[in-house]
């Protein structure tokens, strides 16, 4: 068994509860692996600076149910507890044309995960501007779908002693479990900024807010009976994994991959890949660069921020998501960084480019405060900071052949960004959809006649490892 972290709408403290349990939890000799629904980078960085494991996504849209349940199950091998951190409401998803019948807007939501692996819920209220009315939500929350089990509430951001007693009073007759309290604590903040909480390799103050969210956990939660929710129960069904089913799957991730290295892979272990990692390029699936490893690559850490010079005898670049924007600045002069990526793309070496990355590979970027600043120059267009928020899921077509996708491949993904191309390509890679109908998104994304593949769009390959192999075949010239 193990327990996720749901709440009545986003903004309610769902991760301060998950980060407030994860540091009370570790501060013993334990080992805890977490989980995030949904496509988010950046609270599975906070995940994984508490726990020291990897916070694994968990989206049956980017990959499939199936691909969930087993990614779920394979990552409770050898840990002492296990915790998921929901996603928006408990039941906020997407539409879908499966089997949600019932619910067709619930696809990917909390609920939808907690049901696929038939999870107990801890459900978050923030009880800021409630009093008697926080039972009418609780009894909402819990009869809504008779097919998940609430087991009890954390009420969060509490006034005073007077204003527990109502909740209380108001939740007793409900005979729902009050499994947490946690009173206002204005002392204790995680600074954010326009994409939100702003990254762990941002905040050398990290490391006092969790000793004080951990001292803040021993206290305010009944942890007699959250324990023995958090402790993993595999089943032998379980164990031996739920396979990696639905779009494009050719087997799964977790500890194995369903097929054996062919002569071809082999040839994959001699392939070294640069990635780019630093405060500016840090958002990856960790699933990704596990299927790249397992693939047979190299994987070789390196900062455009701070080296002045690539990787030697690399044979790809990946360039993930981030916030180049914010050190536009210093990225911009490290002219020999840049010339130097310019230089090995313009002469060929397959290259990922995603959102932060294809930003970092146009001309320049113009800031928040309209300042521009030069960036590699492969894409000839201008990436500008806007106020509106790019956000939601994608179905996309290929138009073009790239590294990652043949022409007419159907892809899913996530565009989540406040900036815009200024000038567009007038060959774009893909033609995009929202993922729950059939209304257009545009066009975007650029191969730019060269072994690329850049867009604002964000992949998890977990359910289509087909993806990672032919950027590694592109790598070793299988593909050209």
């Amino acid at each position: 068994m193990s327990l996720i972290v749901a709440g009545t709408s986003s903004g309610v403290g769902k991760t301060t509860v998950t980060l407030t349990l994860l540091a009370s939890l570790c501060r013993g000799d334990v080992q805890v692996q977490s989980f995030k629904v949904g496509p988010d980078y950046i609270d599975p960085m906070f995940h994984q600076y508490v726990t020291g494991h990897p916070c694994r996504n968990l989206d049956p849209v980017l990959t499939s149910e199936n691909y969930v349940q087993q990614c779920f199950y394979n990552h409770l091998q050898g840990m002492d507890y296990a915790l998921i951190e929901g996603v928006m409401g408990l039941f906020d998803g997407v539409n879908s044309n499966g089997e949600e019948t019932q619910f067709p807007n619930h696809f990917a939501s909390t609920a939808h995960i907690a049901r696929l692996l038939n999870l107990p819920i801890l459900l978050v209220i923030d009880c800021s501007r409630l009093s008697g009315s926080v039972a009418a939500i609780a009894h909402g929350y819990c009869t809504l779908d008779p097919r998940i089990n609430i087991a009890g509430v954390v009420l969060n951001r509490v006034g005073s002693d007077r204003h527990l007693f109502l909740l209380e009073n108001a939740l007793e007759p409900m005979n729902l479990p009050i499994l947490g309290v946690l009173r206002r604590q204005h002392h204790i903040q995680i600074p954010d900024r326009h994409l939100g909480l702003i990254p762990t390799a941002e905040l050398p103050q990290l490391n006092t807010i969790i000793e004080q969210l951990a001292h803040l956990g021993d206290s305010c939660f009944h942890w007699e009976k959250l324990l023995p929710l958090l402790k993993p129960e595999i089943t032998p069904e379980e164990e031996k994994g739920q396979g990696a089913g639905g779009r494009g799957s050719v087997g799964g991730l977790g500890l194995t991959i369903n097929y054996q290295l062919s002569t071809v892979n082999r040839q994959l272990s001699s392939i070294r890949i640069a990635i780019a990692w630093d405060c500016a390029f840090n958002f990856y699936y960790e699933d990704n660069l596990d299927l790249l490893q397992n693939l047979g690559a190299e994987l070789v850490y390196w900062s455009p921020l701070q080296d002045v010079e690539l990787p030697v005898n690399i044979q790809g670049m990946y360039f993930g998501g981030g916030f180049p924007e914010v050190f536009a600045p210093e990225l911009a002069a490290n002219t020999s960084v840049r010339a130097a990526v310019k230089t090995q793309i313009l002469a060929g070496m397959p290259t990922i480019a995603e959102c932060g990355g294809l930003m970092y590979l146009c001309r320049d970027i113009v800031d928040f405060e309209g300042k521009s600043w030069s960036m590699v120059g492969v894409l000839p267009s201008t990436s500008k900071m806007e106020k509106n928020l790019t956000l939601g899921y994608r179905r996309a077509i290929a138009l073009e052949d790239s590294p990652l996708v043949s022409a007419g491949t159907t892809i899913y993904g996530h565009e989540f960004h406040r900036s815009s191309l200024v000038y567009p390509t007038d060959k774009p890679l893909l033609q995009t959809y929202c993922y729950d109908s059939e209304e257009t998104t545009g066009y975007e994304g650029w191969t730019n006649n060269l072994r690329l593949h850049a867009s604002y769009i964000h992949l998890h390959w977990g359910a289509n490892p087909e993806i990672p192999q032919r950027f590694l075949n592109y790598c070793c010239g299988i593909i050209c």
